[in-house]
């Protein structure tokens, strides 16, 4: 059974109203360069729960050169935080991830896509539950949309789960940036009680299960 199904009731009974919508806005300001204009690099876009998670996990891959909280996969346009978090306008959660193909390849960020969530709960990781934290892999190009379901046969093949794959491969039609209070929230809040409780518990298993990954 994946971790993660395995205490996600605990988690639920010891944290009840705390998840990653329940957290107040906070305005501190970004000090560090949050642009991945960089035409050397590509790009990758995961919905695997609360991005407070994913876009830490990622920030610290090396060959990683950025990682943005955001949302994608809805209908409504430059839809806010809390509209997202009514389930509502169709957008997941999500992290677009700008690396360097020479450092890391989409197949190894896949990888860790798979292994740091659930990919089998429908609409929910651990104590978040909705379809805006619905496990996605968002795909630019036809080659990126062949290696998703590629993994994703391999998984199914290998009996990794005891339960199917719920996992959506789909096009990024587009992916609009988190608010800036949401950047680097697991840097900027570590005393908060869900990235306490919920966050650094699996930045620190994503450690422990790459660590031939972590940037020195």
């Amino acid at each position: 059974m994946p971790r993660i199904v395995a205490y996600s009731i605990l988690l639920c009974l010891a944290f009840a109203g705390t998840a990653c919508s329940s957290s107040a806005k906070h305005t501190t300001p970004i000090t560090e360069e949050i642009s991945s204009d960089d035409s050397t690099l590509e790009h990758a876009t995961f919905a695997m729960g609360c991005f407070w998670h994913s876009e830490e996990i990622f920030l610290e891959i090396k060959g990683v050169k950025n990682a943005l909280p955001g949302y994608a996969g809805g209908t409504v346009a430059n839809p806010s935080y809390d509209e997202v978090c009514t389930g509502t306008t169709g957008h997941a959660e999500c992290v677009d991830v700008a690396f360097d193909p020479k450092e890391i390849s989409y197949k190894k960020l896949l990888e860790v896509f798979f292994a740091e969530h659930d990919p089998t709960t429908l609409n929910r990781q651990g104590p978040d539950e909705g379809p805006q934290y619905r496990s996605v892999v968002f795909y630019r190009n036809d080659e990126q949309k062949q290696e998703a379901e590629d993994y994703i046969k391999y998984l199914t093949a290998s009996h990794k789960y005891a339960s199917p794959i719920v996992t959506e491969v789909r096009p990024l039609a587009k992916f609009y940036r988190a608010e800036d209070y949401h950047l680097r929230y697991y840097r900027n809040h570590p005393d908060q009680g869900y990235v306490a409780n919920v966050t650094k518990p699996e930045v620190e298993q994503f450690r422990r299960d790459f660590p031939e990954l972590i940037k020195p």
